[in-house]
């Protein structure tokens, strides 16, 4: 008889990846919340005819790049994560109408609860469990890990001022200090999570930046895409639990995740975001996965950074109510 060799491997390390198709360009038309469903139909006007001229360049800078056979689709979020309103079977159809008085078409619509829980995965777990947190010049190990406090940072904090014992020196005050600092320190301290009575709550900025990657098509669960659009069953539902997580709105779009990002934003979300790109700076991403994405470049004839942060673009607009003209 011979010897048995067992050789004992993490699934992970052998799972094969789902490849998925991307475009070239994924332009995100804008975030919904209750406040601006509930300020009407006109609001929406307003909001597409201010998000119209950023798209429309976005697209035409891609083409410069890509040529006409340029690959570019659109993408709507709305929030039924931390304020669900309304249902898609009204809301929806409002949407489109008011997208195409702006002369734009909302290829795929986007649940922000999709980027906590999709299809009996949790996306945002998976980008939790990839945070590789940088520790600051004097760690000393005080600091709780961000899986036990929720909270991120990209650098040192000013130290904390406790009562001293009699006769003790006190510790003079210092200034927090950024990790990789150009001059002067821009410190952020990110809150990802906290946890009321009904279990954990993601903050916006984590929300965000899962979302971020979703449209990149980075992420995968046991070598599986995550959130991989669907086309609507029917009629659209009543609630949103009922509907798919990313839904194909336009026939024939072109795909969902692409190569880069370009989103269409008000003024208000600048913190959400500068804060997406503190989380986003300390995430790593699965190199495997990655090196798909660039490897798919390369084979188009172009090259594709590897910091992913250099794949994501945006354009932050006044929120005034009067539309540009």
């Amino acid at each position: 008889m011979t010897d048995l060799e067992i050789v004992f491997q993490e699934s992970a390390a052998t799972a094969k990846l789902d490849e998925v198709p991307l475009s070239h360009l994924s332009v995100e038309l804008g975030h919904l919340y209750m406040e601006d469903f509930r300020a009407g139909y006109g609001r929406l006007v307003e909001l597409f005819a201010r998000v119209r001229p950023w798209a429309h360049v976005a697209g035409e800078v891609c083409r410069t790049v890509w040529g006409d056979k340029a690959r570019i689709s659109t993408c709507f979020l709305v929030d039924d994560y931390f304020s669900p309103f309304g249902s898609p079977a009204e809301l929806v159809p409002m949407l489109q109408r008011a997208a195409a008085e702006a002369d734009l078409v909302i290829d795929y619509l986007a649940r922000e609860s999709a980027c906590a829980a999709a299809d009996g995965v949790e996306p945002a777990r998976l980008v939790e469990g990839r945070l590789v947190a940088e520790p600051p010049r004097h760690a000393n190990g005080s600091r709780p890990p961000v899986t036990e406090t929720g909270w991120l940072s990209n650098g040192e904090r000013s130290p904390h001022t406790v009562a001293a014992e009699a006769m003790e020196a006190v510790e003079p005050w210092r200034p927090p200090r950024q990790n990789l600092v150009n001059n002067h320190s821009i410190f952020m301290d990110v809150e990802l999570w906290d946890e009321p009575r009904t279990g954990r709550r993601w903050s916006c900025p984590m929300l965000a930046a899962v979302w971020q990657l979703l449209r990149l098509g980075l992420l995968r669960h046991e070598g599986r895409a995550v959130a991989v659009p669907r086309d609507p069953a029917g009629s659209l539902p009543a609630t949103w639990r009922e509907l798919a997580p990313v839904t194909r709105l336009r026939p024939g779009a072109r795909p969902f995740f692409a190569y880069r990002t370009f989103s269409v934003l008000g003024t208000r979300f600048l913190p959400v975001e500068g804060a997406v790109r503190t989380i986003l700076g300390q995430v790593s991403v699965d190199p495997a996965v990655n090196d798909l994405v660039l490897a798919r470049a390369a084979d188009e004839g172009r090259t594709l950074s590897a910091d992913i942060l250099d794949r994501i673009d945006y354009a932050f607009v006044n929120g005034a109510t009067a539309p540009l003209r």
